[in-house]
Formats: C-alpha cells, structure tokens, sequence
C-alpha cells in the first residue's frame, strides 16, 4: 500500500501565489492530498478548540476522500463539516445528491461533531439565507475543493460566477457543459436527468476559507487546469481566481496538467 509520507510530486510549481503539485498518477495525487490535509487539520487542531471545513462532492474526489478517511490521529469530533452545492429538486434518496455522496465517502465513516447539509427541497431563498447563517457563523479554516470542466468552482459556472459577489449562498442556474460532465461522470444516465438549477456557496465564500486543497485529476480537466494556471484572472475560468489566494494548493495528475516540459 502506497504511504502517504512518501509520495513525492513529479513537479511542483508556482502559479501568482497557486502552489501546483503534479503527480505521477491520480491515486498518488489523491493520497498526497489527503496527507497535507490531515496534517493542516492537525495543526489546526492543536490551536483551536473546532475547525470547520468545507468539502467538494464529485468522483474527483474519490482518492482524495478515501485517503483521509484512512488517516489515523484526527479527531474528527472537533470538526464542523459543510459542503459548497447541491442540486435542487431530487429526492432525499437520490445517489446523485451531494449530501449522500459525502455521507457516503466522508461523514458515514468518520463522524464529524457537526454536520450541515443544504436542504435542496427547501424554499431556494429560505435555504441560501438558513445556509448563509451557518456559513458565516464563524470563519472558515479550510475548503477541500475540484475543479469542473468549464472551470466552475463549486457550482460557479463562468456564466454565473462572480469574484465580488455579494450573497455568500445563491440560487443558480446550470450551464449545459456543467450538466454534460455530470452525464461524462457517470452520475447520470441522460443530460435531460440532470437537474438544471442548484444552490451553491459563491465565490467569495470558498475563497474566505483560510487554507484551500483544489484535488484534480483526469484528462477531460486539463484544459481548465491550463486556463486556471495561465489564463487571465477572470469570471471566463472561475478557477482563475484561486491564484489570488493567500493559501491553495493544486494538486494535479499528468492527465490533467498536460505535458510537463524540462528545462
């Protein structure tokens, strides 16, 4: 079994102030992901008496999820947990729902003190004001985050993304290369199963988190990953602005960095 302690990246990089980790493969990424995020919460831990922590609900945080969940001395009953989005309208029971996928990989298994889940069969307006209340209730100290394909962070896709927006929670409605890698995922069977609205954290709110972890592999986001890195700083590649954050690492396979030129 790979250790964690000993992944080491092919490349590390510097975007503005983005901190680029590239690996060999996407399990190597996922688990050197899951050790700098257990060794943050560690630290945090031993400073503070809670922490709070937002993650992403996507299949490209498979490795990532199951690393941590395997990761020993943390004490997970001083963690207050929330996630960034969720599609509005399906069943409770539905798989797709972000809040089953993270009870699933993450919440079932390490029981955080403190759970919060968006509602998305609540009133939209009520949801984003109960979820803003718990959002800013106290500061963020981490966010475990992906990239889409159309370099949406959370469900800020460029149509809707906004880097001084002032709701902290919104109500959105989903462009079709969001909704398409959805179907590219496996999450659903047809485009026209995918729901077309959702609540997601904006932004602002991601990027109040004091330390972000951005886990993406695989071939279908190396074009966002490029834009992210080289790209303007703009609404166009949301992603873009993560290069202005005091604290976020990338963490990269080769699929989806690209070619990695010597010299």
């Amino acid at each position: 079994m790979m250790s964690q302690r000993s992944i080491k990246p092919v490349l590390e990089d510097v975007q503005d102030q983005l901190k680029v980790h590239v690996y060999d493969q996407r399990e190597a990424m996922g688990k050197a992901a899951a050790a700098d995020i257990r060794a943050a919460m560690q630290r945090l831990l031993a400073e503070k008496e809670r922490i709070r922590i937002v993650f992403a609900a996507a299949p490209s945080q498979n490795e990532c999820l199951a690393a941590l969940v395997q990761s020993e001395g943390l004490d997970w009953s001083r963690v207050t947990a929330f996630h960034m989005d969720e599609y509005i309208g399906l069943p409770p029971s539905a798989p797709q729902r972000f809040g089953n996928f993270l009870s699933r990989q993450l919440f079932d298994l390490v029981s955080p003190g403190e759970v919060h889940l968006i509602d998305g069969l609540n009133d939209p307006e009520a949801e984003c004001d109960r979820y803003s209340g718990l959002i800013t209730a106290a500061p963020i100290d981490m966010v475990v985050l992906g990239i889409g394909e159309n370099g949406h962070i959370a469900f800020n896709d460029p149509p809707v993304a906004d880097f001084a927006d002032p709701l902290w929670v919104k109500r959105v409605k989903l462009d079709e290369d969001c909704r398409r890698q959805q179907v590219n995922d496996g999450c659903f069977a047809s485009l026209e199963e995918v729901p077309e609205y959702a609540l997601t954290l904006t932004i602002p709110a991601l990027m109040s988190g004091a330390h972000l972890f951005c886990v993406v592999p695989g071939a279908s986001k190396r074009a966002a990953v490029q834009r992210t890195l080289h790209g303007d700083i703009h609404e166009a590649c949301p992603a873009s602005i993560l290069r202005r954050h005091a604290d976020c690492k990338l963490y990269v396979d080769r699929e989806s960095y690209g070619e990695i030129r010597n010299g």
